[in-house]
């Protein structure tokens, strides 16, 4: 078994923590680890209890390290295609979660870890990470979630890592706004939990909507855009959420405001 799935009950809903398993070989993706993620995503989309998902690799070295060179090198035309749109399907999955998908980045983060991590919602990383699209380097471009890059980091930079397969340090991928947060290697928990706690106390149904709205950002013409937000805010007093949420606040007020 390749995938570890823990769960974890707060106060505020659950929490998963999905863990890729594979130390020996940098935690790199093949087809048998890609099948598991795939399960393990489609396990959790239809929860209406989870609130965040923690993604990260095994052990301190490496996040993801790639795809698996060894499947790599005994692919056809067609199992290349096979491979790939499998990987594809996963990245899809985690984009369209409908919680949060927090990356927890503890090591080597190359390839197509780089682009599982660029399909996640937040990216945070220890100062000891290294980062790169390496595909050119063994004969083959860099694809499918790789097209994110520019989106996240500019064309320049992303021309300069598919195009020359080098590598970036973390630092680096902070300063391009890859990672939203760099922190020591033993405050990567730390880190990653101040994120998941911000997450959980806000409205679960509107962190739900947000993201499904951001997702629409990313293709809809600006206008159309907008147009959505309106709908979206419409449709959140649906809900008690709204109400309930901001009840507090009044109390706070009335309190500071009684003689």
């Amino acid at each position: 078994m390749n995938v570890e799935i823990q769960k974890n009950n707060s106060e505020f809903g659950e929490i998963v923590t999905i863990t890729y398993d594979r130390q020996e070989k940098l935690n790199a993706l093949n087809s048998a680890g890609i099948q598991e993620l795939t399960n393990a995503f489609v396990s959790i989309a239809d929860n209406s209890n989870v609130r965040v998902v923690i993604f990260t690799g095994s052990g301190s070295k490496s996040f993801i390290g790639g795809a698996d060179i060894n499947e790599l090198s005994n692919l056809n035309e067609n199992t290349a295609r096979n491979f790939i749109t499998s990987l594809h399907e996963l990245f899809v999955l985690i984009r369209h979660c409908p919680v949060p998908v927090v990356a927890r980045i503890n090591g080597y983060c190359l390839g197509a870890g780089m682009e599982l991590a660029a399909a996640c919602d937040l990216r945070i990383a220890s100062n000891h990470v290294i980062f790169g699209m390496p595909e050119v380097k063994v004969g083959i471009p860099s694809v499918i979630e790789a097209a994110l890059l520019p989106r996240l980091i500019g064309w320049g930079r992303s021309n300069y890592l598919v195009l020359t397969g080098e590598n970036i340090d973390a630092k680096t991928a902070y300063e391009w706004g890859f990672v939203e947060s760099l922190t020591e290697r033993d405050q990567l928990n730390v880190e990653t939990d101040r994120f998941v706690n911000a997450i959980l106390k806000s409205g679960p149904l509107a962190v739900r909507e947000q993201k499904r709205l951001v997702r629409q950002w990313e293709i809809l013409p600006l206008d159309d855009a907008i147009e959505a937000g309106i709908d979206s805010l419409a449709s959140a007093y649906r809900t008690d959420e709204p109400r309930s949420r901001m009840q507090p606040f009044f109390d706070r007020k009335n309190l500071s405001t009684t003689p």
